[in-house]
């Protein structure tokens, strides 16, 4: 009867959250305890309900029976094709109060509100950290147990997340379904797409909490910070050397390694940076796309550029001949003294009587 009424009497002496059956609370309480008594009979993954079980199956089985009819997409659960015909749709129901974002499901609304609650009712079975979705908390399981249940079906690449063995098969497939809607540019992943648009609406969503600085992507704001913290996460693994980035870790191995990937398209000539690699590069091109903005004169390094602008930077008068002409570097006057010494002994020399 708690059904029809809507009594939720059990409740979750874990989190407080209340059911209207016992049957639903010990289901539930499996997420705390971390039991998971259904286990996949293709792999090693377990999970809390069977509901899950049979979802995880179609894995295996690659089999998508539900197609949609406005493009064909085909998925292996009918609620994963009713939810992707309401994009098509474009019903929005479900509205948040708090900042007025609509979603196709009640569901997902839930899982929104929790930005604003920061509520985290998951919590991982080997640590502390605590999800606001289930889904977040079973791929970060992943990273204690090792498990990489998702296949590449063109190689024998494993993932932990079915959304990066989808992403890696593109690199097989060529597959890029994301446009740019502001060029015609396409791309694999909707993250490198919504990155990419970025750069047609100047947007920088990311602040600096230190100073205010503003950025287009969410790793180089973290990467920017640690200028702040002074963080250096990244150990070279060969000496005690710490770096905030990881490619520049990256690069600094290469010293212990003497590996160098990067090979000049003119010559035999390898890199470990591909800075330097462009460096050299210019040399076979002879292009020079340095330009000093005081005399035009061009360089094929921004390094020889700050050399030569350094002429510009110092005063002039400062070194001033008898003569009226003035040097910069003080070298070019001593340089200049001893050519005027030479051609006055010379002019001496011819001007003499004979004796």
């Amino acid at each position: 009867m708690t059904i029809h009424t809507g009594e939720k009497p059990h409740a979750c002496d874990q989190c407080g959250k209340s059911f209207s059956l016992k049957s639903y609370l010990a289901v539930h309480m499996r997420f705390h305890t971390g039991e998971k008594p259904y286990a996949c009979d293709q792999c090693d993954q377990t999970f809390h309900v069977s509901s899950s079980l049979k979802k995880h199956l179609a894995v295996h089985t690659k089999e998508k029976p539900h197609t949609c009819s406005l493009c064909g997409k085909s998925f292996s659960l009918l609620q994963s094709l009713k939810s992707h015909q309401k994009l098509h749709n474009a019903v929005r129901d479900y509205m948040c109060f708090e900042c007025g974002k609509t979603f196709i499901s009640a569901n997902e609304l839930k899982l929104h509100q929790r930005i604003h609650t920061g509520e985290k009712p998951y919590k991982c079975s080997h640590c502390d950290m605590k999800f606001s979705r289930s889904s977040n908390m079973k791929s970060h399981e992943r990273i204690h147990t090792g498990e990489k249940p998702y296949k590449c079906s063109h190689c024998d690449m494993k993932f932990s997340r079915s959304s990066n063995m989808k992403s890696h098969e593109r690199i097989h497939t060529g597959e890029k379904p994301y446009k740019c809607s502001h060029c015609d540019m396409k791309f694999s992943r909707s993250s490198n797409m919504k990155s990419h648009e970025r750069i047609h609406t100047g947007e920088k969503p990311y602040k600096c909490s230190h100073c205010g600085k503003r950025f287009s992507l969410s790793f180089s704001l973290k990467s920017h910070e640690r200028i702040h913290t002074g963080e250096k996460p990244y150990k070279c693994s060969h000496c005690d050397m710490k770096f905030s980035r990881s490619s520049n870790m990256k690069s600094h191995e290469r010293i212990h390694t003497g590996k160098k990937p990067y090979k000049c398209s003119h010559c035999d000539m390898r890199f470990s940076r591909s800075s330097n690699l462009k460096r050299h590069e210019l040399i076979h091109s002879r292009e020079k796309l340095h330009t000093c903005d005081q005399c035009s004169r061009s360089f094929t390094s921004i390094t020889h550029l700050k050399l030569h602008m350094k002429i510009h930077a110092v005063k002039k008068p400062d070194h001033r001949d008898p003569c009226g002409q003035s040097f910069a570097p003080l070298p070019s006057l001593f340089t200049h003294n001893n050519h005027s010494l030479k051609s006055r002994t010379a002019t001496s020399g011819e001007n003499s009587d004979p004796e």
